[in-house]
């Protein structure tokens, strides 16, 4: 019989969400999605070590070595997958649109030397007024963008006028914010917020005409899963593709781009003020873009010390 994992394919595009080579190896999704949480995740496990060693070798100088190893691992995602693969820029950047939009670069150079085209890398940015303009730019230039920690439509607006090609809107992170927020320890299946935002971002999108892509991201169960069936994209932990490729059953399109045109949204427009405006009127995403990026920073200062101790060790 299907399993839900495929059943899921017919509807969406899956996307393995882990920097663990063997899992995107086990589950062969279509695309995989990195960050410095699970970079660093990936770089702690001994049976990455040696690739470590190997980056070390050939790159003398400490301060290239970080956006090396990201782009090392994301050659051997590649190797494993037909699709595209999401490397992040350094979070520590989200404020700075010319220096983010340089490291993309640097990060795509590597990303050549390797042999890998374009078109085959998503560059992942935070999605800040700065990086929404960083994107806007790189999108000219012919650059792939997936714009991250999306919390708030006024995100999902401003990335989707400035032609990124998908964004990535964090259902788990916004659950739990609201569990907590709210003091409660469930929240039910069909008033998920986590859910509901990502709904209200695809029927925008949809309703307007934009190319911009969504894939639901940050998933806590199963079931937020299978409630967004339809979204163009959907990027899962290994743990949570283990379940669905385990579990047997047809899965129901929950979205879909027609009845998605009837939404009836009214069209914002987003200049600077307007983004930041809408924006800090959602204590939630205000909250969790601000955490977002001092985690996704935080994890980056570990990798980075993970990378001197392999040094040491090399």
């Amino acid at each position: 019989m299907t399993s839900q994992l495929d059943a899921l394919s017919v509807h969406s595009t899956v996307v393995a969400d882990t920097g663990d080579l063997s899992a995107i190896a086990r589950y062969r999704p279509q695309d995989a999605t990195t960050n410095p949480s699970l970079m660093l995740q990936a770089a702690a496990d001994p049976r990455h070590a040696s690739m470590i060693d190997d980056v070390l070798v050939r790159t003398p100088r400490s301060a290239d070595c970080l956006d090396e190893l990201h782009v090392e691992f994301g050659c051997r995602i590649l190797g494993m997958i037909p699709g595209r693969v999401s490397t992040e820029v350094d979070a520590r950047l989200s404020f700075d649109a010319a220096a983010t939009e340089a490291r993309a670069q640097r990060l795509l150079e590597r990303y050549a030397a390797s042999g890998i085209h374009t078109d085959r890398v998503l560059i992942k940015i935070a999605g800040t007024w700065e990086g929404v303009r960083a994107a806007a730019r790189l999108e000219r230039q012919g650059v792939h963008c997936n714009l991250t920690l999306i919390f708030s439509l006024a995100q999902a607006v401003a990335c989707a006028d400035a032609g990124v090609t998908l964004v990535s809107p964090f259902v788990g992170r916004i659950h739990d914010w609201h569990l907590h927020a709210q003091g409660l320890t469930e929240i039910a299946r069909e008033a998920d917020p986590g859910v509901a935002s990502v709904r209200r971002i695809y029927q925008y999108y949809k309703q307007f005409g934009y190319s911009t892509q969504v894939m639901g991201a940050s998933f806590r169960k199963t079931t937020q899963i299978l409630d967004l069936a339809g979204c163009d994209l959907l990027t899962i932990s290994p743990g949570l593709l283990g379940e669905l490729a385990a579990r047997p059953g047809a899965v129901s399109r929950c979205l879909d781009p027609v009845s998605a045109r009837a939404a009836g949204f009214d069209k914002l427009q987003l200049d600077e003020a307007g983004f930041r405006w809408q924006h800090n009127e959602d204590p939630m995403a205000v909250d969790l873009l601000a955490n977002g990026i001092r985690r996704f920073a935080a994890d980056t200062r570990e990798l980075e010390k993970v990378i001197a101790a392999r040094r040491g060790v090399a």
